[in-house]
């Protein structure tokens, strides 16, 4: 179950945080540390449906999902939207509203728009074909190291070092147990010398799970690292204002921003100001003082 720990795998975790306290990273403590994350992946691992697959259209689909939202969220979005967009091309050429509508629920809607833009660059200038390169990946709209990595990773099989919260969690709570302030620079050399390489593709999944107990479990290491910043109050917040007037236009077809404001927050220079940014950033287009999708 994921979450928890059995008393056996409890006191091996006990006993490595011992022996790496005691010598630091040692090719023996790496064994150890790599045994203990498999094993539990290999007992308890979560059945998610894009590690099902390698294809590479859908493992990005999964991570660009996975940026900024719950796995479980995902987990009931995913298979609805590849079953729409169910390769590249089909999503190079979808319809803007099309996307959103089928993006409702995740957040952070900017994610489809660079889905749909990479999906293009894909199609027009990679026969279709996505590259098995970091480097080349996050030059992709919204990709980054950690997203290009994983992708690599899970797609590809490829040795990729990389990290994300997940990784940073684990990472700090055994190899920086006492120490705050942590820089990432300092995390990824363990995670080079810890890596699977014989199968990064499990060892990633393996660590995604055990960062997941980890954050059930424990005060979360995290909180040591120098990156640490608290999440800001979604409820009223710009963000949560955004979503509902995407929503509300998607749903109308054409609006006013008088009936935006009238039917959200009833603050209509908040909501002049929202529409304004949603126009800027390709959401949306204003004619005749209406807005609708593009």
């Amino acid at each position: 179950m994921i979450g928890t720990l059995n008393p056996h795998q409890n006191e091996r975790e006990l006993e490595l945080l011992k022996a790496i306290r005691e010598e630091g990273c040692t090719r023996e403590t790496a064994r150890l540390f790599q045994d203990l994350i498999l094993s539990h992946y290999q007992a308890h691992g979560r059945d998610l449906p894009w590690r099902e697959t390698t294809d590479p259209y859908h493992i990005l689909v999964s991570e660009v999902m996975l940026q900024q939202t719950q796995v479980e969220r995902v987990r009931t979005r995913y298979p609805g939207f590849l079953a729409q967009f169910p390769d590249f091309e089909s999503l190079a050429r979808a319809p803007q509203s099309d996307l959103l509508l089928a993006w409702q629920g995740m957040g952070y809607n900017r994610r489809a728009l660079s889905l749909k833009k990479t999906a293009r660059l894909v199609v027009d200038d990679y026969n279709g074909d996505l590259p098995a390169d970091v480097g080349i990946l996050k030059t992709f709209p919204g990709i980054g190291h950690a997203t290009a990595s994983a992708i690599c990773a899970y797609a590809f099989n490829m040795p990729v070092v990389y990290i994300e919260t997940n990784i940073r969690r684990i990472f700090i709570h055994f190899f920086f147990q006492d120490r705050e302030g942590i820089r990432d620079d300092d995390v990824l050399p363990l995670v080079e010398q810890t890596l699977y390489r014989e199968n990064p593709r499990e060892w990633y999944g393996a660590l995604m799970d055990y960062g997941t107990v980890l954050k059930a479990r424990t005060k979360n290491p995290n909180r040591r690292s120098a990156l640490y910043t608290r999440q800001s109050r979604f409820e009223g917040s710009d963000r949560q204002i955004r979503g509902k007037v995407l929503a509300l236009v998607l749903e109308e077809g054409a609006i006013t921003g008088e009936e935006v404001a009238a039917r959200i927050t009833g603050d209509a220079g908040r909501i002049e100001r929202i529409l304004g940014d949603l126009e800027r950033e390709g959401f949306i287009a204003e004619e005749g003082g209406a807005y609708s999708c593009r």
